[in-house]
């Protein structure tokens, strides 16, 4: 048997543990169960004091979730005191890392994808549009974000105000769910910069890779994909 149950529930820091962990990534049980492989009346039990696990299920959970098996036993990491639980999360990108969209008018890395359930997802940008006939629909997207332009001039598009252009070293903070649009407005063929969207929607990370997808670049060149 691979799961231990109890009936006089000792297993309350474990269970409150799993549920700092699991709420502090926005995951409901259903989608640590589909992560994890375990199944949601096991998780419930776990989560309520019901039932411990062998060391094999506890690898199983947590490889699933990316997170050290220490959180799972240790209050002061999974839930402190005061504010949001401390999960210990931490994720290095190193120069030329991330995964990489390119389309005919843009190019995102995105960083730290090693990380699930992020609140915070930061974007290398690289602006190659100079018009919004050529971006296409201005982007929307649960949230709130920062663009920091790095190299080149890059106009800042957005539905309630006039465009501002920025240089190297501005940035813009605005509402993501108004819909936005970065150009080059430089000489360069390309301007860069760096994108911090933050929300509390735990699939923030699908919500931009969805939208960023929607003209990919097929390989070799030529006219994006539809």
């Amino acid at each position: 048997m691979s799961e231990i149950a109890t009936s006089e529930g000792p297993n309350s820091q474990l269970g409150q543990c799993l549920k700092a962990a699991r709420q502090a990534r926005g995951l409901t049980l259903k989608q640590v169960a589909e992560r994890t492989g375990m199944a949601l009346s096991t998780l419930s039990k776990v989560e309520n004091g019901l039932m411990s696990l062998t060391y094999d299920k506890l690898l199983q959970l947590t490889s699933g979730l990316k997170m050290e098996i220490a959180e799972l036993f240790n209050p002061a990491i999974s839930a402190p005191a005061q504010g949001r639980p401390v999960t210990a999360r931490r994720s290095i990108s190193r120069a030329g890392q991330g995964q990489v969209i390119t389309t005919k008018f843009y190019t995102y890395t995105y960083q730290c994808t090693d990380l699930i359930g992020k609140r915070m997802v930061p974007i290398m940008a690289e602006v190659r549009a100079r018009s919004l006939d050529e971006f296409g629909p201005l982007l929307r997207h649960a949230g709130e974000e920062y663009f920091l332009v790095t190299s080149g001039r890059v106009a800042v598009h957005t539905e309630f105000y006039a465009p501002e252009i920025l240089g190297e070293g501005d940035g813009i903070y605005l509402d993501s769910t108004m819909g936005h649009a970065y150009l080059n407005a430089g000489d360069a063929p390309s301007a860069t910069g760096v994108c911090l969207c933050t929300s509390e929607a735990p699939d923030l990370y699908d919500q931009l890779r969805q939208i960023a997808s929607r003209e990919v670049a097929p390989p070799g060149g030529g006219e994006p994909a539809r």
